[in-house]
């Protein structure tokens, strides 16, 4: 099932894909758990629109957005760092959220805009102290992620927050995808036409269940937070009017232009 959240005769709404049409409804769907297992749960459908009809936007609107830094093997290589012992973790602010097909302002106070491609996790229902074997029953699906970085920006104080946290730096979509099995899927970045980043998420150092036991740990996770899943190597700059394409195996194309 695709789920989406979009634009509409100047109303927000989420949906859900039905071939060429949008099911149309107000809440952001919510996961109930029974018996060890999840149903996904829809609220009252609005009506039924032509899928071209909608505009899209980011598929939630995250309270937080917890990001994993040096999640691939190949990608602390790339920067001749040590695999990491536990996760870790920064945060973006909801402000940074970005639509598909938005655009990625480039700061005036940056020289050095990266892509960095990821696959989101997006929660479903209130997780805190989850186990391992339970993890995945909380994520109501994924989506694909941009991880926009100044670059230039990130080592100046030892943390990331300002490289991070532009408004626009953090584009999801198009699409939440509810069935996937998120452990063997290819990540693309594409720049300008030509693939920059190519890996899988096999070679995640934390897969998905690890991380949201971990995370559910240290904070509660809400309905619509999203957990950015970390980035492999090849990362590197975009200029202004560039076109950069996040693809994730089983998903789809999240594309935006950078102004």
């Amino acid at each position: 099932m695709k789920l989406i959240r979009c634009e509409y005769d100047g109303k927000v709404y989420h949906g859900r894909i039905d071939k060429d049409e949008v099911a149309l409804f107000d809440d952001f769907p919510q996961i109930e758990m029974k018996d060890g297992s999840k149903r996904i749960l829809l609220s009252e459908e609005k009506g039924r629109v032509p899928l071209s009809f909608v505009r899209l936007k980011a598929p939630c609107v995250p309270g937080k957005a917890v990001c994993v830094g040096l999640n691939y093997r190949d990608h602390a290589k790339e920067f001749g760092l040590a695999i990491p012992s536990s996760p870790v973790l920064f945060i973006k602010p909801s402000t940074s959220l970005l639509d598909p097909y938005g655009e990625i302002l480039y700061p005036s106070i940056s020289s050095r805009v990266d892509y960095e491609a990821e696959l989101v996790a997006v929660i479903g229902a209130k997780a805190k102290n989850v186990e391992k074997k339970d993890a995945l029953n909380y994520i109501l699906g994924y989506t694909c992620g941009n991880d926009v970085t100044a670059r230039d920006l990130q080592p100046k104080d030892g943390q990331w927050t300002v490289a991070k946290s532009f408004d626009t730096f953090m584009p999801l979509g198009p699409w939440i995808e509810t069935e996937l099995d998120p452990s063997n899927l290819r990540v693309q970045a594409i720049l300008n036409g030509e693939v920059r980043q190519l890996s899988s998420t096999e070679n995640l150092i934390f897969n998905v269940a690890d991380l949201v036991a971990y995370i559910s740990q240290i904070m509660t996770l809400e309905p619509g937070d999203a957990i950015m899943t970390g980035t492999p190597s090849g990362v590197g700059p975009m200029q202004k009017g560039d076109r950069i394409i996040i693809e994730i195996q089983g998903i789809g194309r999240l594309e935006n232009i950078v102004a």
